[in-house]
């Protein structure tokens, strides 16, 4: 039985375990952006958030406590310097795992693990367009591109009534210059 054992083993012994999670996120620091199964996807979660949650404040505690961890220097000085100041005002929730097709090979779960704060696609356009959604209106859709439908073409014949006199005027004009 395993009540309680919250840690996902990944049929691994505990040293070669804790290699694999130091070397992914040595990687992901690294590259931003890493391809790899679901299960080490979502266990590299767990290992890797608290570890950047560290980089927010530059100590050198939290600097020994992080290379003790991971035993790379070069992801080290990329996770206090560029990372830590681009996490240091999110809660939490530094990473996304997005599901891929399963592997030819043997057929795994796939899943790309990304830092969320360096994806261009979802980048602050996305979060202006999403800030200036408002949920107060209950009308659907359908109903809100009927009335602008309706008020273009009202708007089009009011302009056409303010023409139509002018044209008149301005012919009379030229025929009384020409008797």
């Amino acid at each position: 039985m395993r009540h309680g054992d919250k840690i996902k083993n990944l049929s691994r012994t505990a040293s070669h375990r804790a290699a694999l999670m130091a070397n992914l996120t040595s990687q992901i620091i690294e590259h931003k952006r890493i391809t790899t199964t679901l299960a080490k996807a979502k266990a590299l979660r767990v290992y890797a958030e608290p570890i950047i949650t560290r980089s927010k404040k530059d100590t050198m505690h939290n600097r020994r406590i992080v290379f003790s961890a991971l035993q790379d220097k070069e992801a080290i000085k990329e996770l206090f310097g560029v990372i830590g100041d681009k996490v240091a005002d999110r809660p939490g929730g530094y990473t996304r795992i997005i599901k891929l097709p399963r592997r030819a090979g043997d057929a795994a779960d796939m899943a790309m693990i990304e830092l969320v704060d360096f994806n261009e696609i979802y980048g602050k356009d996305a979060e202006a367009a999403a800030a200036k959604k408002t949920r107060r209106s209950r009308r659907s859709t359908g109903a809100k591109k009927a009335t602008e439908t309706t008020a273009a073409p009202v708007a089009e014949t009011a302009t056409e009534v303010a023409e139509t006199p002018e044209a008149p005027a301005a012919e009379e004009s030229t025929e009384e210059t020409t008797a």
